[in-house]
């Protein structure tokens, strides 16, 4: 066989493979830019309610005059829930809640996140915590049972062969 009929025949194949598995290329470009989308829209609607709390906080200072405060909030409640709306474009949520009352759901919850990692019993949460993990250390420390004494694997007091090598241990 001549080597131009082998790169014909070769040619004649990658085409072939790129027009059968174009399809499947189109489809996952899709899905990766839809997911671009979403991204985007979520951080877009982290960086609003990211304002709304600093926009609430600058009102309880008094940094921001009382007669532009409400209109503030309303632009940035409205881009909120355009995005939210957006997002339940792509998502398709069967959920009873309608935007805003997402939006303002999302707003508690951040309010909330944010009162409790300011409150001053933070000694005693580390207090707690460290409770916790010598308790676990401790029970951890009573579980061990050695090693295997054939190939040297952990094994727990619970094992009756070891989960290496399936040596019997009792």
């Amino acid at each position: 066989m001549d080597i131009g009929a082998i790169f014909l025949t070769l040619a004649v194949l990658i085409l072939i493979a790129m027009f059968v598995s174009g399809p499947f290329m189109q489809k996952q470009r899709k899905l990766v830019q839809e997911e671009h989308e979403i991204s985007s829209l979520k951080a877009e609607n982290e960086r609003i309610l990211n304002a709304l709390q600093e926009l609430d906080f600058d009102n309880t200072l008094g940094k921001i005059p009382t007669e532009d405060y409400p209109s503030m909030r309303t632009a940035l409640m409205q881009k909120g829930v355009a995005i939210l709306r957006q997002l339940d474009e792509y998502q398709q949520t069967a959920s009873g809640q309608d935007a805003e009352s997402l939006l303002e759901a999302a707003i508690a919850d951040r309010r909330v996140d944010s009162a409790l990692a300011t409150s001053s019993d933070d000694a005693e949460k580390d207090e707690d915590l460290e409770a916790l993990i010598a308790k676990r250390r401790s029970a951890q420390k009573a579980k061990s049972a050695g090693f295997c004494p054939k190939c040297g694997n952990p094994i727990l007091v619970s094992d009756t062969f070891c989960p290496k090598c399936g040596n019997s241990l009792k």
